[in-house]
């Protein structure tokens, strides 16, 4: 009876020790996520290894697995304060759509660490956004610049952090703020401009119109001046002839022929 709790205790103990190894060997790496194993007595971070994949692993108990999210990430940066190139102050409104580099997982976690977002993508994007603006006018970030300005904010930054195992999938420029000021001087200015267009493109139309009567009327001048030119006596007097003959053959007209006329043609009088 005496050897029953001699033998149990230590049977507990194995078993706490069980769990406890157990649970401290065993990592499971959900979905989208990747796993940077520390070696505690084995060099520290793996960087010369592929890093764990998704599902249940067995490692040492003493070491450690640090687990990233390798899916498309998204960082908004709103009221972002730049300047434009002649000075005045910008509020802009950017996204930033990222992730890390799988295979270069362990060098991010060894250079960066676990918060790479705040010490790589953030600081990157302000400073090129502040960059990329100071090279424009208000009106041209208001207007036809924003497509432009977008395309260089990624670019920019895509070669910056590409070096530290990041990697740029895209940046979207949402919004950009001017001062009401220069908003409404911006919106006055294209208004005016559209207001002109229109104002050329009435005179244009009238005066393309104007030209098609003007080349009209001298096609219906040149028309009559070529008939006139063609007119000559032996034509009328053979027209004469011809309607002579015709009035001559109707049934419904009497007709009297008395001398001729003064182009040689007799003169016809009749009635119904």
């Amino acid at each position: 009876m005496n050897k029953l709790p001699k033998l149990g205790l230590p049977l507990v103990v194995v078993i706490l020790v069980s769990i406890i190894f157990i649970a401290k060997s065993s990592v499971n790496i959900g979905y989208g996520e990747a796993g940077v194993l520390f070696k505690t007595f084995g060099g520290g971070v793996v960087t010369d290894e592929p890093p764990l994949g998704e599902g249940f692993h067995i490692i040492a108990p003493w070491n450690r697995v640090y687990i990233y999210n390798i899916k498309q990430q998204e960082e908004f940066e709103s009221s972002m304060r730049v300047l434009s190139s002649n000075g005045l102050e910008i509020s802009l409104d950017v996204s930033v759509l990222y992730q890390p580099k799988l295979n270069e997982l362990g060098m991010l976690h060894k250079t960066k660490g676990e918060n790479y977002l705040g010490i790589v993508i953030v600081p990157e994007i302000r400073a090129v956004a502040r960059s990329v603006i100071g090279r424009y006018t208000p009106e041209q970030l208001y207007s036809s610049k924003r497509d432009a300005i977008q395309n260089e904010i990624f670019e920019e930054t895509k070669r910056k952090v590409e070096s530290q195992h990041v990697q740029l999938n895209s940046v979207l420029v949402r919004d950009v703020t001017l001062p009401k000021s220069i908003k409404e001087a911006i919106q006055r200015k294209l208004t005016q401009e559209q207001e002109s267009l229109e104002y050329e493109f009435r005179l244009e139309k009238a005066r393309k119109e104007a030209e098609k009567v003007r080349i009209d009327a001298q096609g219906k001048a040149d028309a009559n001046r070529i008939l006139a030119a063609s007119l000559t006596t032996n034509i009328l007097k053979d027209k004469g002839i011809e309607a002579t003959i015709k009035l001559s053959e109707s049934p419904n007209t009497k007709v009297i022929v008395i001398g001729s006329g003064k182009d040689g043609l007799p003169l016809i009088l009749g009635n119904q």
